[in-house]
C-alpha cells in the first residue's frame, strides 16, 4: 500500500509510473537513466580512487570475477538482441572489479559497473556461485531497482526534486540517496532497503542470466543456504542486511533455478 500511495503521488505531481520492460511491474521512475547514468559513472570513479581494487590480471580471484562477469554480460546482450530487446542495454559499458574488503557484499550500478569484494569469495566457493551473485547485483541494474528506489527516495526525502535539483540544493544528502540507492556502503538498509518484490526479482532473473552464460542456476540453493548461516550471528552480511535469507526465499530460489535450467547448458555455449 505503501508503494501504490508513492505511485499514484507520482502520477499526480512527481513523475510517472512507468512499466518495467523486464519484468512487467509498474515502477516509480522521477530520474531519466541518462541522468542515473551520469551519475552512476562519477560515483564509480569516485570508489574506485578510494578503494583498494585487486589490479587486473594478477589474481586467480580478479580473473575469475572478469571472466564470469564478461560471460553473463556477453550472454545478456546476445539473449536481448535476440528478443528485439536491445535497447536495454543502451548506455551500458561493462565493466568488473574485485576490491580488497572483508564486506560480504557485491553490487551494480547502472551502465553495468560491478563490484565484488573479496569477502565474499569464501561464500561463494566456486564459479557458479559467484555467477549466481553476479547475476543476481545485475538484474537490480538491470529492473532499474536502484532508479526505483532512488525515486522513492526523491518522493519521501526530498520532496519529489528532480536530480538536478536536488544535487544542487542537498549534494551530500542526494549523494548518500544514490549510495543507499545501489546497495553501496555500510548503511544499506537504513535509508532504502530493497523490497522483497525486488529481491525475488533479481533472484529470479540473475539466475535467468547465469543459466544463459552456462552456469548451473541449481547452485544458488546452497549459496544462500551458507548466506542464511552466516546471517545467524550478530551483524548479517551487505546482502543480507536488507532481506534475511530464510526457507522461503530459498524455496522460492529452487523454483526459479528450476525454470533457469531451460536456458542453461552446461559448458561456455550459452543457451538459445
Amino acid at each position: 500500500m505503501r508503494f501504490l500511495f508513492v505511485c499514484l503521488a507520482g502520477l499526480i505531481g512527481l513523475g510517472s509510473c512507468q512499466k518495467n520492460k523486464i519484468t512487467g511491474r509498474n515502477q516509480l521512475i522521477l530520474v531519466s537513466e541518462s541522468e542515473v547514468n551520469a551519475m552512476a559513472l562519477q560515483e564509480y570513479k569516485t570508489f574506485l580512487s578510494t578503494n583498494p581494487v585487486v589490479p587486473k590480471g594478477t589474481s586467480a580471484d580478479q580473473q575469475m570475477v572478469a571472466r564470469v562477469g564478461q560471460r553473463i554480460a556477453t550472454a545478456i546482450t546476445s539473449y536481448y538482441k535476440t528478443e528485439g530487446k536491445s535497447e536495454l542495454l543502451n548506455g551500458y559499458q561493462w565493466e568488473f572489479n574485485l576490491v580488497e574488503s572483508k564486506e560480504v557484499n557485491a553490487w551494480c550500478m547502472p551502465g553495468g559497473k560491478v563490484v565484488v569484494y573479496t569477502g565474499i569469495l569464501p561464500v561463494t566457493q566456486n564459479e557458479a556461485s559467484l555467477a549466481v551473485v553476479m547475476g543476481h547485483e545485475i538484474a537490480h541494474a538491470l529492473a532499474l531497482h536502484g532508479n526505483e528506489r532512488m525515486s522513492q527516495g526523491l518522493a519521501q526525502q526530498l520532496g519529489g526534486a528532480a536530480l538536478s535539483v536536488a544535487l544542487s540544493s542537498k549534494p551530500a544528502e542526494t549523494q548518500q540517496l544514490f549510495m543507499a540507492a545501489y546497495g553501496i556502503g555500510s548503511n544499506v538498509g537504513v535509508i532504502l532497503p530493497y523490497s522483497r518484490k525486488q529481491e525475488l526479482e533479481a533472484d529470479q532473473y540473475g539466475l535467468i542470466f547465469a543459466a544463459l552464460a552456462g552456469y548451473d542456476p541449481r547452485e544458488a540453493e546452497a549459496f544462500w543456504q551458507r548466506m542464511a548461516k552466516l546471517g545467524q550471528g550478530q551483524k548479517p552480511p551487505e546482502l543480507l542486511s536488507t532481506h534475511p535469507s530464510d526457507e522461503t526465499r530459498i524455496q522460492k530460489v529452487k523454483v526459479y533455478a528450476q525454470d533457469a535450467m531451460k536456458y542453461y547448458k552446461s559448458g561456455t555455449q550459452q543457451a538459445k
